[in-house]
């Protein structure tokens, strides 16, 4: 009974706050004007290219479902959030909407009903989008085939599936702000932000995020730990992670257009966006994207106290490493260029967190099959093969063999990662 009277009391107090901060999330909300440019064939092209850079298709399609008709599950921290069917359905998807409805969407996270939308659809990066992209990006949805599917309901935890709490964190967090060139800097460095920051939200997973799921600012990619899906998403600014000021241009224009190149392939969740999303767009875009991730201010993550060595461990590595990974890896780790990476002097392999190299070694690599490398090579799995003791072993040896230097990984640490949601 006193659990249920705090609930009562909870859920009262959130819905007071979210009636004075109503007031709040609309300061900054200018009424939205009907696009008076008319829907043409090249404006539904330049809404198919758009959401392609939005990768909206990745989760607005579950997997064997109709493109754009919804039902994915997107885990979060707080319970799982569904996408949305975007087809012109009038029933179940986007048939009733118009271009203002769609415009509230993107740039103030309000469903056409005026009901305030989590913020696992990043409107908080969407809302850099400009009106005309917006009304191009919405051309094309209404020009895709309708498909009736309903909408899966959010399956969210108390308080985070009520209105109250969604307008408390808006007050919070949001503010809708359309993308503003820098004057200072060159037309080629503004397109790569507006895309980088807006419809490609990469700080939605590579940025850290409170205990609420806010991270600091669209310019802000410092890394993050995906933990739904036990990924680590590595800092943009830290050389020793994923910093790419120092590679040559056209090695990163290649690796986001292929998601391979001389030093690197795309695993994971990057695969995914590499193969939905930046492997679809125009040389000049890719440019744009390279010219800004190469200016973000470099600088070291703090790094965590340094683990005692074990040497038993990586004996017991070394032994595995022979065993399952030196006839492709090579014996000094070296790689073969052009199929197996070089795991001697990897960023990913010493990174602070072992996140990666783990779920590697447990689930395989597998870099995206692009129209500029079609056939990449993969990895098997080995977490049917190998225990949480092997791999940890395993993951130890390469992080400090041939001059890599890095923490060892515990046994517990594999279990945690394993215990972790994993989609």
């Amino acid at each position: 009974m006193k659990a249920r009277l705090l609930a009562v009391a909870l859920l009262a107090a959130l819905a007071l706050a979210g009636a004075v901060v109503y007031g709040l999330n609309h300061l900054d909300e200018a009424a939205p004007t009907q696009s008076a440019a008319a829907t043409s064939p090249a404006m539904v092209e330049r809404g198919a290219y758009l959401a392609r850079a939005g990768n909206c298709m990745g989760c607005h399609t579950q997997r064997g479902g109709a493109p754009y008709a919804g039902g994915r599950a997107l885990p979060t921290p707080f319970g799982d959030v569904f996408a949305p069917n975007l087809t012109p359905d009038p029933a179940t998807g986007l048939g009733q909407w118009t271009s203002n409805d769609f415009w509230a969407a993107l740039h103030n996270g309000r469903s056409k009903d005026g009901r305030l939308l989590t913020p696992a659809f990043p409107y908080t990066n969407y809302a850099l989008v400009t009106r005309e992209d917006a009304d191009a990006l919405f051309a094309y949805l209404q020009s895709l085939p309708a498909v009736a599917q309903a909408n899966r309901a959010h399956e969210l935890r108390f308080p985070y599936n009520t209105q109250p709490a969604m307008a408390v964190w808006r007050a919070l967090y949001f503010r809708p702000a359309v993308f503003k060139p820098d004057a200072g800097r060159s037309a080629e460095w503004n397109r790569g932000a507006y895309l980088t920051q807006g419809l490609g939200h990469c700080n939605a997973c590579h940025a850290p995020r409170n205990s609420l799921g806010a991270t600091p600012a669209a310019t802000d990619f410092s890394g993050g730990m995906l933990a739904p899906l036990a990924w680590y998403a590595p800092s943009l600014h830290d050389p020793a992670e994923a910093g790419v000021a120092d590679w040559p241009a056209q090695d990163l224009r290649q690796w986001l257009k292929t998601g391979s190149s001389a030093s690197s392939s795309a695993l994971g969740p990057m695969g995914e966006v590499i193969l939905g999303s930046t492997q679809f767009l125009n040389e000049a875009d890719l440019a744009a994207m390279a010219t800004y991730l190469q200016s973000l201010p470099q600088h070291a993550a703090a790094k965590s106290t340094q683990r005692r060595p074990e040497p038993a461990l990586r004996e017991l590595g070394k032994a595995l490493y022979a065993d399952h990974c030196a006839r492709c890896h090579g014996e000094q780790g070296e790689g073969v260029k052009a199929a197996y990476p070089a795991l001697a002097g990897s960023r990913s392999v010493q990174m602070q967190n072992p996140a990666n190299l783990l779920r590697i070694i447990q689930r395989g690599g597998f870099a995206p099959a692009t129209a500029g490398n079609p056939r990449p090579y993969g990895m098997p799995p080995f977490a049917g093969i190998l225990s949480d003791t092997e791999q940890a072993a395993l993951a130890s040896f390469v992080r400090n063999a041939w001059g890599n230097q890095a923490a060892d990984v515990r046994p517990l640490d594999v279990l945690q990662l394993k215990t972790q949601r994993v989609n």
